[in-house]
């Protein structure tokens, strides 16, 4: 059975959350809580930072769990 993935995006990157991967250290949370926010539902907002401290904060995650990719820009 393939893993649940749960995608948030701002236009920019695409944030990839995989929930079965996740170990739930809390460190997206403790070091962009703007952004990453588990008492809130959806619990990733994408709003709330800009794309280069999101990235940073996904490349520390763990587990995993947490990964991002570049969306395409329309000419």
């Amino acid at each position: 059975m393939p893993l649940k993935t749960l995608h948030y995006t701002n236009g920019d990157i695409t944030v990839v959350w995989k929930p079965e991967t996740c170990i739930h250290s809390g460190i997206c949370a403790h070091g962009l809580i703007e952004v990453f926010d588990p008492r809130r539902r959806p619990w990733i907002d994408m709003s709330k930072a800009d794309t280069d401290k999101i990235r940073e904060q996904v490349k520390k995650c763990p587990s995993g769990a947490l990964s991002f990719f570049e969306n395409e820009k329309m000419p």
